[in-house]
């Protein structure tokens, strides 16, 4: 969960490109679509899904798991905190109700040319950061080149085709774009967070940092206990506080956060009220982990709230970077072993779905045949793809839910007899005498239970398996650099998704540290995709590129699918307000919520009480 959002897309383009001096723009517009559509008109107010009267002030006490040593979220050096990014703004900020929206914050109106060559965006001249030294077009191209040159390596796949960014005129900002369709650019470019260049002269920017980052945002760093809790409390006198964007939100005085070791140990801080809102993740913690006083008073609140997101991607990531990953038969084997329905009834209480497409809860999901255009798109790769893509569906092993797997291993033990394994004193060995042994590597040590049932169907077909918890700063760090044998993920998709499939699937970020592209992937197919995808200049486009995508890593097994659930669990302690109906594509809490003075009254009178 994430209160601040800093866009991170990426995109490439195909078609052919006119000069930025030859082409034409459509004039200055409040906000930016993907396919041009925008909900809100140029004098809306704020967005329908605030209370535009939300009283501000209050605390709310939130969570993390882990730990941090750094408030620099823009490097991949340290461990950012979770809500680093609450300090900083971008040139334009998306909505909750859209799927592919942006408007002015930092920018008061973009240009984008017919041709999209170029997108110029106009500042808002009271826009400041929080020493109150006005945000220049001069700290827009410095953070621009600064982030994309020395920032997180994902920022320079998302920046890739972006030729400059340059200042015109005192106020605006104009960034060209390489030749191509350039559907996604204008909104990647309205996503450029703005630092101050000033306060980087003075203060190293790759360099990790518990000293708060200047920014320009609705809230600063108040006070750091390094990697044990962080408060963030509302900027005094917030340049933006009235924009329609920001009307209705950010409306706690301070934002508190605490760290922990795992969830375990989170839930417990709860129930003693140590902090007053959670999102539950875990099945078997929903389902028995709140038989409390405090629900059963009203002093807690129960909620499960419908997500209307994609659901994206949560997988076990099989790193082909390994050797014993290349084939994928043996991929498949692993996915023949993983007993789906056993385990969401008797470890996750049935409140599961299974993932079945990395577009999971959209129409973008590869459900059936493939359709005439996606068979289009798939046909100049047939020679290279599973011969079955064509005529089958995508399908996964299913099993009746009774632990008896039988079946389903022994097509494991087939495959992996073809691949090459062959058991040897209950080992599989290959023909070097090399063991096939694996290891699942997580920071949480309830995952061991939910790993615990593919764990022992492994064994049973003689892979030697290791389940490694380590802290949470190594778990990033190997990951980062993909020291790992299978990792679980989860990836949320865009509504609308783009040139960030690059950053996930394409051969470009395999071997770029910090990447999403966790199983290293490298198919001249996907990456065509994936060139489709951003080059679709209508949703029916998008569609039939997307599906054919989702079939072509499903069918490669370079990930194993796990579970989803297409709601919100939240626990929290009553003293807060809210609407009523939460925007479409967004969570609404904290961000839209409110501290109510008379709820917070009543429930410290009833807990002290009761004590």
């Amino acid at each position: 969960m994430k209160i601040g959002r800093i866009a991170l897309v990426v995109t490439t383009v195909l078609a052919t490109w006119s000069a930025p001096s030859a082409a034409q723009t459509k004039g200055p517009s409040h906000g930016l679509s993907t396919f041009g559509d925008l909900k809100y008109r140029s004098d809306f107010k704020h967005f329908e899904y605030v209370n535009p009267s939300a009283p501000k002030g209050g605390e709310i006490k939130l969570s993390s798991v882990g730990g941090f040593d750094n408030l620099n979220p823009f490097i991949l050096k340290g461990e950012a905190e979770d809500y680093a990014t609450l300090p900083f703004e971008t040139l334009m900020e998306g909505s909750g109700d859209e799927p592919d929206a942006m408007y002015g914050l930092i920018a008061k109106t973009v240009e984008v040319a017919s041709d999209r060559s170029y997108a110029l965006f106009t500042l808002r001249s009271e826009a400041r950061f929080h020493d109150g030294t006005q945000v220049t077009a001069e700290d827009v191209i410095w953070s621009f080149e600064t982030v994309r040159t020395n920032g997180h390596p994902r920022f320079r796949l998302t920046y890739r085709d972006i030729e400059k960014a340059e200042v015109v005129g005192k106020d605006q900002v104009k960034f060209i774009f390489k030749p191509g369709e350039n559907r996604d650019l204008p909104l990647i470019a309205a996503g450029t967070p703005v630092l101050s260049k000033v306060f980087f002269a003075a203060n190293e920017f790759g360099k990790t940092t518990l000293a708060p980052v200047l920014g320009s945002g609705p809230y600063q760093v108040e006070k750091v206990e390094a990697g044990r809790s962080i408060t963030y409390r509302r900027t005094a006198n917030y340049w933006g506080k009235d924009l329609p964007v920001n009307v209705g939100r950010h409306n706690f005085e301070r934002i508190h956060v605490d760290y922990y070791r795992d969830r375990d140990v989170a839930i417990e801080g709860f129930k003693s009220y140590d902090y007053d809102f959670r999102e539950e993740f875990t099945s078997k913690t929903w389902a028995t982990g709140y038989d409390l006083p405090a629900v059963k008073k009203g002093q807690v609140v129960l909620g499960t709230l419908r997500d209307e997101r994609p659901s994206g991607t949560q997988a076990w990531f099989l790193n082909l970077r390994r050797d014993k990953f290349k084939d994928v038969r043996v991929r498949e084997a692993f996915a023949y072993a993983f007993d789906f329905e056993w385990t969401n009834k008797n470890l996750f209480y049935g409140l599961y779905g299974r993932t079945k497409s990395v577009f999971e809860n959209t129409d973008l999901a590869a459900r059936d045949m493939p359709g005439e255009s996606e068979r289009a798109l798939l046909e100049p790769f047939r020679d290279t793809l599973p011969a079955d893509l064509f005529s089958k569906p995508i399908t996964f092993p299913t099993t009746d839910g009774s632990g008896n797997n039988r079946d389903n291993l022994r097509r494991s033990a087939s495959l992996l007899k073809e691949a090459g394994w062959l058991v040897k004193d209950a080992k599989l060995k290959n023909a070097k005498g090399e063991l096939l042994e694996v290891e699942f590597l997580t920071f949480e040590p309830a995952s061991a239970r939910a790993y615990a049932p593919f764990v022992k169907s492994l064994e049973r077909l003689g892979v030697v398996v290791h389940i490694r918890v380590v802290d949470s700063a190594q778990y990033r760090k190997r990951v980062e650099e993909y020291d790992f044998d299978i990792t679980s993920a989860r990836f949320v998709m865009s509504l609308t998704p783009g040139s960030e499939q690059r950053n996930m699937w394409g051969s470009e970020s395999a071997d770029v540290p910090g990447s999403y592209n966790l199983a290293g992937i490298k198919n001249p197919a996907i990456d065509a995709l994936i060139e489709k995808l951003v080059a679709a200049k209508d949703r029916d486009a998008l569609t039939a590129a997307a599906r054919a995508l989702d079939r072509v890593i499903l069918a490669n097994y370079y990930l194993i699918p796990q579970w989803f659930k297409g709601t919100h669990n939240i626990a929290y302690w009553n003293k807060f307000g809210f609407q009523a109906v939460k925007p479409k594509y967004a969570p609404g809490y904290p961000d839209t919520w409110w501290f109510d003075e008379k709820k917070a009254a009543a429930l410290a009178a009833a807990r002290a009480a009761s004590d």
